[in-house]
């Protein structure tokens, strides 16, 4: 989820845990425990840092060991090493309890979303990226918000929140089955898919979808279960020449290809440089493609410039090949 998200949710959980009696019935644990609920629905997401450095750590990085099992395990150790003695009254077993289901619950609403992280390490380095809910769903975020208003009105915290993630499970379980009935229909339409991946939208009713198949890829547009091919592009391996061979030893390209699982490539050749260019096709928008890997080489195959990331426009790409340049 955004990050926003993850900020409204920490305040919920703090208030979701006044229903323990243990919480509700001493201050300082009480205190502690919002706190720690805080800190702890962000904590996951320090590695974003990581985009100060350049966008092939972070695609490479994000998501990754700070999501993994032994960092929700250690993540809430730390953040009541830095609570406790500031709070030493607070009952440490509760704290450690709901600062541990902050975190818990952080990384778990991120696998609902097309990006997903690698939540199953170190016992596999697989994404785990379900596509059922949008990185910034307006609905989810919108109940926490009414629940934060409705404290700040005098309302209940406990039952106010307990009330309000009853409707968000009934939410996400009616995602799921749209996103169920989705993948059955796109079987129905394209019957040869070997590879779908449906990314959700803003929009509940809304689908962004990519499908492989043996000799062709398929990009299209999901409206409940109806299915709109919008591109397709024949399926052609990545040749084992020496300017692709060159270019996949850059540092951007290689994080785009650990990102990446469906896209395309163009090799396009100059007067004095090659340009070689990778293209996700998940995030279709507007006719543009605007995820990619771009790497420029000079005639005796030395990298020149690259980047990977979001381009919307030929000036911003120009720009940041200045950038990355070497």
């Amino acid at each position: 989820m955004d990050t926003g998200t993850h900020v409204v949710m920490g305040f919920a959980l703090g208030g979701l845990a006044t229903l323990d009696p243990v919480v509700a019935e001493h201050t300082a644990t009480a205190h502690s425990v919002l706190i720690g609920t805080i800190i702890g629905s962000q904590i996951p997401d320090i590695d974003t840092v990581l985009k100060l450095r350049n966008n092939a750590v972070y695609i490479r990085n994000h998501r990754g060991i700070t999501h993994s099992i032994p960092a929700v395990m250690l993540w809430p150790l730390a953040i009541i090493a830095v609570i406790y003695p500031l709070m030493p009254q607070a009952n440490l077993l509760h704290l450690w309890l709901w600062t541990f289901f902050a975190v818990f619950l952080h990384v778990f609403v991120d696998i609902f979303n097309a990006y997903g992280t690698q939540a199953l390490r170190p016992f596999s380095s697989r994404w785990v990226a379900l596509g059922i809910i949008n990185t910034f769903d307006p609905f989810i975020f919108i109940m926490h918000v009414i629940g934060l208003i409705l404290w700040g009105f005098g309302a209940d915290p406990g039952i106010t929140f307990a009330l309000i993630y009853v409707i968000l499970i009934g939410y996400y379980l009616r995602r799921i089955y749209a996103h169920h009935s989705l993948k059955k229909a796109i079987k129905k339409r394209i019957p040869t898919a070997e590879t779908i991946i449906v990314s959700p939208t803003m929009r509940f009713h809304q689908w962004r979808i990519a499908v492989k198949t043996r000799d062709s890829f398929y990009v299209a547009r999901g409206h409940q279960r109806s299915i709109t091919v919008l591109d397709e592009f024949k399926r052609i391996p990545i040749p084992d020449t020496d300017v692709i061979n060159a270019a996949k030893k850059d540092k951007n390209l290689s994080a785009f290809l650990h990102f990446s699982p469906v896209f395309r490539w163009e090799v396009d050749e100059y007067d004095d440089y090659y340009e070689v260019r990778f293209i996700d096709l998940r995030y279709r928008s507007n006719g543009h493609y605007p995820f990619v890997a771009v790497v420029q080489l000079d005639l005796d195959l030395n990298i020149t410039g690259s980047y990977t990331g979001w381009i919307f426009s030929k000036e911003k790409l120009r720009k940041k090949l200045e950038i990355n340049t070497f």
